[in-house]
């Protein structure tokens, strides 16, 4: 007897989509600057430190010609060499222009305002404190935008208590631009419980897209029996929306680089997935996990918008086409 085998159906799954997710407008400009320079100069173009954290761009940008390098010393003179979106210290540009290299600032322009800030309120006298990650490149960057011990750096609530300073009276504070929003509000508050005169930033330094997409993961994660945050494990702001999912309401939250790093099995019995962004993630990773959900579930998907963005910032002039 002839026994008929039939596929059991799907079961039904409902993608939750953060929005805003994915790149912003730094880390767009930024990767333009490579294939830009690439376009004017040919290649090979040298990258001081990868331009965005995610592998996929770095690799992408790498096979058009782009060779990435972590000091200028492991640059020719006679190539062009680009800063990283993350920005540099001062010594850096300064090095370049006494070997009198071709070189292009991709610096974030909201990561050049903090360094701008560190350096108005060091002309005023004021010593800094920076809360951010230790050994971070956009870390390391603004502290070298000014002379050894004229920024402090704290990480967490516990250190404030312990950062010795030469002036409680004569003290202002920056942050890295993509810290925890709420974690970074803590940080603050003990800054400014111990140190009343402390000046903070006439804008607040975490960047818009880092707040945008924390915001959105807060939206989504009590609804997620998982959330997924496509992303790097040496970006800041990928890591951060995994904490901001654990801690609002989804415990399982994890960072996938691709598709194919999603653990099937531990996901279980699952209802509801969240699936965000970190801002150095191309859309088409986002797609391509949303294709690996589709494969094996009936896929509801449901975009969940918090916020929009239409900034652009403009690339320098050194590469802009005449008009």
């Amino acid at each position: 007897m002839t026994q008929t085998v039939t596929d059991s159906p799907a079961k039904a799954l409902t993608l939750y989509l953060a929005a805003p997710r994915g790149f912003c407008a730094g880390v767009d400009r930024a990767i333009k600057i490579v294939e830009m320079a690439i376009e004017k100069w040919g290649a090979p173009v040298f990258v001081r430190h990868e331009i965005v954290h995610n592998k996929f761009v770095v690799d992408d940008l790498r096979a058009k010609g782009a060779v990435f390098v972590e000091e200028l010393e492991e640059c020719p003179d006679d190539r062009p060499v680009i800063f990283s979106a993350h920005g540099v210290p001062k010594s850096v540009p300064a090095e370049a222009s006494r070997r009198e290299m071709v070189f292009v600032d991709a610096t974030c322009p909201l990561v050049s305002k903090v360094h701008i800030e560190a350096q108005r309120h060091a002309e005023a006298g004021l010593q800094m404190i920076m809360i951010g990650h230790e050994g971070h490149p956009e870390t390391v960057g603004t502290m070298g935008q000014l002379p050894d011990g004229e920024v402090l750096l704290v990480e967490t609530e516990a250190d404030v208590a312990q950062v010795v300073v030469r002036d409680p009276e004569r003290l202002a504070f920056v942050t890295q631009t993509t810290l925890s929003v709420d974690d970074t509000k803590g940080i603050v508050a003990a800054l400014n419980k111990r140190f009343p005169a402390i000046v903070g930033p006439h804008k607040e330094d975490i960047c818009y897209a880092t707040t945008n997409r924390q915001e959105a993961v807060k939206a989504i994660a009590p609804d997620c029996d998982a959330l997924l945050v496509v992303g790097a494990p040496n970006s800041s702001n990928s890591k951060r929306l995994v904490e901001v999912a654990r801690k609002n309401g989804c415990s399982y939250a994890q960072l996938v680089q691709r598709a194919t790093d999603i653990d099937w099995r531990a996901l279980g019995e699952i209802g509801s997935v969240g699936i965000t962004a970190g801002a150095s993630a191309p859309e088409v990773l986002i797609e391509e996990v949303i294709a690996a959900f589709r494969a094996r579930f009936e896929v509801t998907v449901e975009l969940v918008e918090t916020a929009q963005e239409n900034v652009e910032f403009k690339v320098p002039r050194v590469l802009r086409q005449p008009a």
